[in-house]
């Protein structure tokens, strides 16, 4: 009587990709058994990526007081 949604319009799921910054394709990162985190990149890559795109608003006032010195 009653139709699921997905099975009532006909609604298939795709495997889209999500878009990511060039750098960073082929990045994976998945959760094991025993709930350790594995990824594609090493943790100083990515932390390097974070560190040239990422605006860290907790260092604005470190910036500034080491331009004035």
């Amino acid at each position: 009587m009653f139709k699921s949604f997905r099975a009532r319009y006909n609604f298939q799921r795709t495997a889209a990709k999500p878009k990511v910054n060039r750098e960073l394709e082929g990045f994976e990162i998945k959760i094991n058994s025993a709930g350790e985190i594995e990824s594609s990149y090493s943790i100083d890559q990515l932390n390097e990526f974070l560190n040239r795109k990422v605006y860290d608003k907790k260092l604005k006032n470190d910036v500034e007081n080491q331009e004035i010195l």
